[in-house]
């Protein structure tokens, strides 16, 4: 686990450092946003764990290990628990006190460069409204009734409410998994924004590439003499010493600011031309390709099984005052097919519940990166290699915390068998009868599922956490149709696109970041 933890935290000092500003790079942000993403990434590695566990304390047959009594298993559900709950409050204290607070000191920092004590109690007065919403989402939780109306013949419902006897009654724990799904469902609508999107962009720019640098550079010049061109002539009318009218002023400062941009793009492209790196890109370019295929073969794989289980929901569940819980699967999906087949090889299920994992957070960090982030229909910040401010990266790492919480319910869609049981299998006594008469009696194996004895499988608490308020599953119900919707768009507007620039975000006429003007240093 530690060669692990070491991975995870020299990827995130890398990804950081890879799109942190150059010139206005500040020690505490750079900290607080390695810390974040850090600790999205290891939550993350959570539910591979849970379900890992589960199943490792049984064998193929159906059995329980020797070590594996009550008294053990109890204990290493607990200890899971206990894990999801520390680092769900880490997530609750970044996103509520650490993160506002470091971006609000940063803002205060750039308006007035005077007191820092000024600057730490205005970041806290702000902060101080993040606090209060954790606070009302506590006390909301610690209260909020479980129980709902109780249809005629919902035993699917009744069978749920058991498994929340056994999750336990604390309030304290109640109020934090009540914060956490709030939370869960703001980390679902930017999941339908950005992983959605980067879902059906990131497999095809792979598969697209990039325009060559020395062609946009021909291009780019040829535009450049074509504004000249346009500003010596609006600039001869004037020569004689008449005034221009207001329309060819705004149109020479237009022009000049066209040129201006033009000109950095040059910069930017001379640069590029000559880099070690895009040399590199350029030769690797048909194993880019090779991903690109297979990254949409999976994204393809996620949204078929996701569209099945969502169906099996809508078909089989008690309805919407359940919130469309079920148990078991009525429905296959490629993914549940898939899970069952890999179990027989030791450890090939979890490798691929763990990639599934790691594509959902790297495919939302690529929805980021190229959408920007977006208030409603107003840009705040870019994303760009080697120019990202502080702030933006404050709430890059913040949105990917919010990301992660979905994370598990989404994998739970996908495979919700798996997800609750793992590769676990019980015993049923299987019977014969041979002239009216039962012999041969005998125990088979069989999979966990919704029939099993409570005393024979073992139920992960990712599961169990999930669904301990009905509401917010049928929220992440809703929510999953949402989701397959937006994947759809995205892929008919990603293949209707061309080939990206190869400073694509580099430099825009629109850019609203300090850093236009310096050359970036990343391909050097």
């Amino acid at each position: 686990f530690s060669c692990v933890f070491q991975a995870i935290l020299i990827f995130c000092w890398v990804y950081v450092r890879k799109y942190q500003s150059r010139r206005e790079s500040e020690v505490i942000s750079t900290i607080t946003a390695i810390f974040a993403l850090a600790v999205a990434l290891i939550t993350s590695a959570l539910l591979p764990v849970d379900i890992f566990l589960v199943s490792y304390m049984k064998n193929q047959n159906g059995t329980f290990k020797v070590w594996a009594d009550a008294n053990v298993s109890r204990q290493i559900e607990d200890t899971v628990l206990y894990g999801y709950y520390t680092l769900y409050s880490i997530i609750l204290f970044c996103v509520f006190l650490w993160i506002p607070f470091v971006y609000f000191y940063y803002e205060e920092k750039e308006e007035d460069d005077g007191n820092t004590c000024s600057q730490v109690k205005t970041a806290l007065k702000y902060t101080l409204g993040f606090i209060m919403v954790c606070a009302v989402l506590l006390l909301i939780g610690a209260f909020v009734p479980l129980d709902i109306p109780n249809k005629k013949n919902s035993t699917e419902w009744e069978k749920v409410k058991l498994l929340f006897e056994e999750f336990g009654s604390s309030h304290g724990l109640t109020a934090l998994s009540f914060s956490i799904s709030s939370l869960t469902v703001i980390g679902m609508l930017a999941a339908i924004t950005y992983t959605a999107y980067g879902m059906s962009a990131l497999p095809l720019n792979l598969i697209k590439g990039t325009t060559s640098a020395a062609y946009e550079r021909l291009e780019n010049t040829e535009d450049i003499e074509e504004v000249e061109q346009h500003l010596l002539r609006i600039k001869s009318k004037c020569r004689d010493g008449r005034p221009l009218s207001s329309r060819d002023r705004r149109t020479l400062q237009q022009l000049e600011e066209r040129l201006r941009t033009l000109r950095r793009r040059e910069r930017h492209l001379e640069s590029i031309e000559k880099s070690w790196w895009t040399k590199f890109c350029e030769a690797i370019q048909p194993l880019k390709i090779v991903w690109g295929v297979f990254f949409i073969i999976v994204a393809l794989l996620f949204t078929v099984s996701l569209f099945l289980s969502n169906l099996d929901k809508a078909l089989h569940s008690a309805g919407f005052d359940s919130g469309f819980i079920i148990l078991g699967t009525n429905l296959t999906n490629p993914l549940n097919m898939l899970l069952p087949v890999l179990q027989r090889v030791f450890p090939l299920d979890y490798i691929l519940i763990t990639t599934i994992v790691m594509y959902f957070i790297f495919t939302s960090m690529a929805g980021i990166r190229n959408m920007g982030i977006w208030f409603f229909w107003i840009r705040l910040y870019k994303i760009r290699r080697g120019k990202t401010r502080p702030q933006a990266l404050l709430f890059l790492c913040m949105i990917l915390l919010l990301i992660v919480l979905h994370t598990s319910y989404m994998i739970y869609s996908l495979a919700p068998q798996y997800v609750m049981y793992g590769s676990q299998k019980y015993l049923v006594q299987s019977n014969k009868t041979i002239d009216g008469q039962l012999r041969n009696v005998t125990l088979v194996s069989k999979d966990c599922d919704a029939d099993a004895p409570e005393d024979q499988c073992i139920v992960t608490r990712t599961y169990l956490f999930l669904h301990k308020f009905w509401f917010f599953s049928a929220a992440y119900y809703f929510g999953n149709w949402a989701f397959i919707a937006v994947f759809l768009i995205g892929l008919i507007v990603s293949c209707c696109k061309g080939k990206k620039s190869v400073i694509e975000g580099e430099v825009d006429d629109d850019d609203s970041d300090m850093s236009d003007d310096e050359l970036s240093v990343y391909y050097h």
